[in-house]
């Protein structure tokens, strides 16, 4: 693509604001950034797409989601569908992304239905199965950084779009070719026309009452619900108003919400980033907490889909848990709820990413339920889900990635930081009775299924050439493996070549077997005693992401075994 022919034919449409086209004229002669903006489209991956906000192909603008909604308009004409129902988060825009998308759409003869408020991502996706709609759309950049944006598709069933539908989708994408001369209609226009409209309030309602009658559990009373001291932290974004609304009716009394990071803003002014995933996001809140005696810390992302936790130990300090740490407690928890229930069907199946840690699986093997693993994005647990739905073979009990992503109910089919709140705090609740904490029963899942210590290493390489270093440093560990001292590498799954090799304790290839899962760029190196490292690009970032699990006999060994290889790791990306 000629960036620079891109760039005058934008700089010269009519259709620009007189503020747009400043911001394009000031680009002048800053050729590497106009080629950076114009040189590539932004792409449209199994997720929809996500990218900083700004003029140009390679950004999100109202230009850009006018051609993925337009796109998205013609698969959806295609399969004989009529209503988009579309939700929106906090962050800069996202409304007005919304609304562009429901007046393309509404250009096509479809009918669009909006958030009528901030709406959590997983709200979104109960709104689509709720109302029936053959397509769903979520203005969203979940836990990216401010001055980013993006745009989730989701298909029929609740769940977002899986590789074949985004394919069918991506078709389209270039009619026509001059992304100014897409139709679309006014809001005003769309409105009168009866194409545009709000989504009803009631499913804002059904879904909070929904998550509360699927997630409370029967192990716990009404007076240990109410026993429980919780202080939650929306970061600024959806969460809040669904969340407080879903704890009260459940009967959390002790249940607060953090003013300091209460309201929505689409700056995220008191953190650095929005993302549950790391420390600092949750910091201000556990220094708030001892104040007040909270059992528990909680923290969702910008569009509630995540959640983080923090815990009081027995000398009052606050210990942060992974998401690996609360998948295994969920999937003990839920395994302990739906026996005592006889709600623990004999075909329930646990859903986990190739990523993510191997104790929630253990536990649910020991009590017979089916393990299933797939490729990293909750987009492919979701389809799992309505595959076996429909054939019957099993019966959902839960689904989680390392992440701090987890479903507890198939009611939606994406994760649901709102379901999660409820499902930690009933888990606390249940074990607080006991005398015990989260970070107790933790320790006797270790005891009994084997200890482990997991991390996550981001590596960035930002600049036009970051997509061909990425590149470049998988392809050389494909070529040479990871080798961590005194461990014995045993099998190498190549997600994108679609195989796994064998070696013996020379470090020969001794076999060579198919993997089941969809081709995907991910390398995972496994050992002997269980531990592994995985590692792939990041779908929405200019980053590798390297997983790092390491088994021991106890704590200590199993840290120990995880900064080798963290060392290994490192050093290789050097």
């Amino acid at each position: 693509m000629d960036a620079r022919k891109e760039y005058e034919r934008w700089l010269h449409s009519d259709k620009l604001t007189e503020y747009e086209r400043q911001e394009l004229t000031r680009l002048g002669k800053k050729d590497s950034e106009i080629h950076e903006r114009f040189g590539r489209q932004l792409a449209f991956g199994t997720g929809g797409l996500r990218g900083v906000m700004g003029l140009g192909l390679n950004r999100m603008n109202v230009y850009t989601v006018r051609r993925v909604s337009h796109a998205l308009g013609c698969w959806v004409k295609e399969q004989g569908g009529q209503l988009v129902v579309i939700g929106y988060d906090c962050r800069h825009q996202s409304r007005e992304f919304a609304i562009e998308t429901a007046c393309t759409l509404a250009a096509l003869g479809l009918r669009a239905e909006v958030a009528p408020e901030l709406c959590p991502t997983p709200e979104l996706s109960y709104s689509v199965r709720r109302r029936k709609a053959a397509a769903g759309v979520m203005i969203t950049a979940s836990h990216n950084p401010p001055e980013y944006n993006g745009y989730k598709v989701y298909g029929p069933d609740g769940g977002q779009v899986l590789p074949e539908i985004a394919a069918q989708i991506v078709k389209f994408l270039s009619e026509p070719e001059d992304i100014f001369q897409l139709p679309v209609l006014s809001e005003e226009i769309a409105r009168k026309q009866g194409k545009l409209s709000e989504i009803p309030s009631e499913v804002r309602q059904s879904f909070v009452e929904t998550v509360v009658h699927n997630v409370q559990s029967a192990l716990v009373s009404q007076e240990q619900r109410r026993r429980l001291t919780v202080l939650y932290t929306p970061l600024h974004g959806t969460g809040r108003v669904p969340v407080m609304e879903a704890m009260k009716l459940a009967g959390y009394s002790k249940f607060q919400v953090f003013a300091p990071q209460a309201h929505p803003d689409p700056d995220f002014s008191t953190v650095q980033s929005p993302n549950p995933e790391e420390a600092e996001a949750l910091s201000m809140a556990i220094q708030a907490a001892g104040d007040l005696q909270a059992d528990i810390v909680l923290g969702t992302d910008p569009d509630a889909d995540r959640v983080g936790i923090a815990v009081r130990t027995s000398d009052g300090q606050y210990e942060l848990m992974t998401g690996n740490q609360v998948g295994a407690l969920l999937a003990d928890f839920l395994v302990r709820s739906k026996r005592h229930s006889g709600e623990l069907a004999s075909n329930s199946i646990l859903f986990k990413t190739i990523v993510t840690a191997n104790l929630g699986a253990k536990i649910a093997s020991h009590h017979g339920v089916a393990v299933e693993e797939t490729l990293t994005g909750f987009k492919f647990i979701g389809g799992k889900i309505t595959e076996y739905e429909r054939s019957g073979q099993y019966k959902f009990l839960l689904g989680y990635e390392e992440s701090y992503g987890y479903l507890l109910s198939d009611m939606v089919r994406d994760k649901d930081a709102v379901q999660a709140v409820l499902g930690i705090c009933e888990m606390a609740a249940y074990h607080l009775q006991k005398g015990h904490t989260l970070h107790d029963a933790l320790e006797e899942l270790y005891k009994e299924f084997g200890y482990s210590h997991e991390f996550l290493l981001n590596f960035h390489l930002e600049g036009e050439d970051g997509q061909e270093r990425m590149i470049e440093r998988i392809d050389e560990l494909r070529k040479t493996q990871l080798h961590i001292p005194n461990m014995q590498l045993v099998r190498v799954e190549d997600y994108e070549k679609g195989v796994a090799s064998m070696f013996d304790e020379s470090l020969q290839k001794v076999g060579q077997e198919s993997l089941s899962l969809p081709k995907s760029d991910v390398l995972k190196f496994m050992y002997r005693d269980g531990s592994w490292m995985a590692v792939r690009p990041s779908g929405t970032e200019p980053k590798l992401k390297a997983y790092v699990s390491a088994t021991g006999e106890n704590a200590l060994q199993a840290a120990e075994k995880a900064e080798r290889m963290r060392k290994v790791i490192e050093d290789r990306m050097q």
